[in-house]
């Protein structure tokens, strides 16, 4: 199959706005007015799913007669309207919630989409934080303003002050980064931050101009999207899971995507903030959609790698089949 589809096009298609107010249709269909006798799979919903869906839409049209019309907006916009019947078929960047379920929402599991804090590579005490790492309580006290200083975080003499980036614009990965660090909500980590940002984009852009910021990004942001190696000048930060005060060998794989998505898969770096994103329908995927949602648990996971996201185990996709067999 033609590998020639990559999310660094969709990522493209956000540009420097926010990639909310990417909410139009993406694919090449424009209504059914147009597509003759062809049908139409709605989709709609998060921003961080989004890029690979687009991929995986452009795939699955080019060898069926059928159109897909994928729309952004965030997983809240994409639940809204798939329970409204506005769409076929929601994007959500989060676990459902149990007010969700209980309304009849039905969703599977379909990649793991992974953020990372990020600094600037020239950052007063880089090369600390690249050999030691940072703990989870480590980063939750710079996140929460407890540690407003570099030199107090890594215990040294430089006397520089943190700036901590967020998220202004309703992100999943931000909710995800909250729970990691002890169960902030959004609005908690915004009003505690030093600046806030509407988009990824916005936020890479910030830290690789703020040697002295800190933040979190989609690791599509932190790694060059063609070779996998570290971009610009934003660094992801090292997790020290064990806290021992050093990166053990099974925690070191930062230096290239590659070896970050392959720790992702064996559970080395944690969910929170890696994260399940799943398709959802209400009570029941309808027969093209279904069709879809079944393509992408099977045949449209070898594409999930290779556009920066990390596929699911293949015991839990059976799992995911047997909850899309189950609502069609």
């Amino acid at each position: 199959m033609d590998r020639g589809y990559s999310r660094r096009s969709a990522l493209t298609a956000l540009g420097a706005g926010s990639a909310v107010a990417l909410a139009g249709c993406l694919s090449g269909s424009d209504s059914d007015s147009d597509s003759g006798s062809e049908s139409t799979i709605r989709i709609s919903g998060g921003v961080g799913p989004l890029p690979m869906v687009q991929v995986w839409a452009d795939i699955y049209t080019s060898e069926r007669d059928v159109n897909i019309d994928v729309s952004g907006g965030g997983t809240g916009v994409g639940v809204s309207d798939v329970m409204n019947e506005q769409v076929d078929i929601a994007m959500m960047g989060r676990d459902p919630d149990e007010a969700e379920l209980e309304r009849g929402l039905v969703a599977t599991a379909m990649l793991i989409d992974t953020v990372v804090g990020t600094i600037n590579v020239n950052n007063p005490v880089y090369d600390e934080i690249r050999e030691h790492g940072l703990t989870q309580d480590e980063l939750a006290a710079v996140f929460s303003k407890e540690i407003t200083n570099w030199g107090e975080l890594v215990e040294s003499d430089v006397d520089e002050p943190i700036y901590v980036y967020g998220r202004s614009d309703s992100s999943a990965a931000y909710q995800q980064w909250g729970e990691f660090l002890g169960g902030y909500t959004e609005n908690e980590l915004e009003d505690m931050a030093d600046g806030n940002f509407d988009g990824d984009q916005q936020v890479a852009q910030a830290i690789n101009n703020d040697s002295h910021g800190i933040s979190l990004n989609n690791i599509n942001y932190v790694y060059d999207f063609n070779t996998g190696d570290l971009e610009m000048n934003i660094r992801p930060v090292p997790l020290d899971r064990d806290e021992s005060g050093t990166l053990s060998d099974g925690e070191d794989f930062y230096d290239t995507r590659d070896e970050f998505l392959t720790a992702v898969e064996e559970d080395r770096y944690p969910s929170p903030p890696a994260r399940d994103m799943y398709l959802a329908a209400n009570g029941e995927f309808d027969e093209d959609a279904a069709d879809f949602v079944e393509w992408v648990l099977t045949e449209g996971q070898e594409y999930v790698r290779d556009n920066g996201y990390a596929p699911i185990d293949e015991e839990k996709l059976a799992e995911q089949r047997e909850i899309l067999e189950g609502a069609s």
